[in-house]
């Protein structure tokens, strides 16, 4: 089971960083931003990540930023983390993202009838809301959803890359019967190109999904990955908690615990 939760994790890394599966190499065609920031020496300069969600239109919101969210996206980031901290922390920004994605879904209006038999105006969610996590890293996402919505459906895609062309390809897809007239969170944490969600959004719009119904709920973002959905997707709203150059391309692998020793070789025979 864990050689094939590596192969997952893997074949998944390929298709998001632009057909690259070595390590070294994992940030793909936006590791180009990155390369411009390394001075002869070899030494990181800090990228700049500070950047305003102003720069990719309405549509693209960012968390509101706190101590708090920084001290989370630091920790993932550490090389040091250990997997269970990693898993831990992890789980607490999903949850904060995900409170804030389903703030993007349409409410209406409501009047309850509380214990003292008050009257209270309120709202309420509009039926028809659903989950689809893009197989294997989004998949960390959907307990987050699952505790926030307790019976909401979860569909599934898995995205992976054709070994000799290296082309993206839709090789399994799964949803609800009438997901056409749902709204769709759809969860990938780690995005560096945006090749596997544009893929996943393509598989949606088959299935006669409106763009506008899709609100992507992810962790963190390059900016070549924003700038690439913004611009194909221009209805589609996107949540993330930090656009950076840098990615935390390790994310799949640490969050469920796989190892890429022994599957890199299967691979390449």
């Amino acid at each position: 089971m864990a050689g094939l939760c590596s192969q997952v994790m893997i074949l998944e890394s390929v298709v998001e960083n632009g057909g690259s599966s070595d390590d070294s190499s994992k940030m793909g065609s936006a590791d180009a931003a990155t390369k411009k920031l390394l001075p002869e020496n070899g030494c990181a300069v800090q990228p700049q990540n500070d950047i305003s969600e102003e720069e990719y239109g309405q549509n693209l919101k960012i968390l509101p930023t706190n101590d708090q969210v920084k001290e989370l996206q630091t920790i993932l980031r550490d090389k040091t983390t250990t997997r269970s901290d990693f898993k831990f922390y992890a789980d607490r920004l999903i949850r904060l993202v995900i409170e804030e994605s389903l703030n993007q879904l349409p409410f209406s209006k409501c009047v309850i009838t509380t214990p003292t038999g008050a009257k209270y105006k309120g709202l309420k969610y509009q039926k028809g809301n659903c989950g689809v996590s893009i197989v294997r890293s989004g998949e960390a996402m959907e307990q987050g959803l699952r505790d926030c919505c307790r019976s909401i459906r979860i569909g599934k895609i898995l995205v992976e890359s054709d070994v000799d062309t290296h082309e993206a390809r839709v090789v399994y897809a799964k949803f609800p019967d009438d997901i056409a007239e749902r709204k769709i969170l759809l969860m990938y944490p780690i995005m560096s190109t945006g090749n596997t969600v544009i893929k996943a959004i393509a598989v949606l719009k088959e299935h006669n999904v409106p763009e506008e119904n899709i609100i992507l709920s992810n962790l963190f973002c390059t900016p070549f990955a924003a700038k690439t959905l913004v611009t194909a997707f221009p209805k589609m709203k996107i949540l993330t908690s930090e656009i950076h150059s840098v990615a935390p391309n390790h994310f799949g692998q640490k969050y469920f615990g796989c190892t890429e020793r022994g599957v890199m070789k299967k691979l390449i025979d």
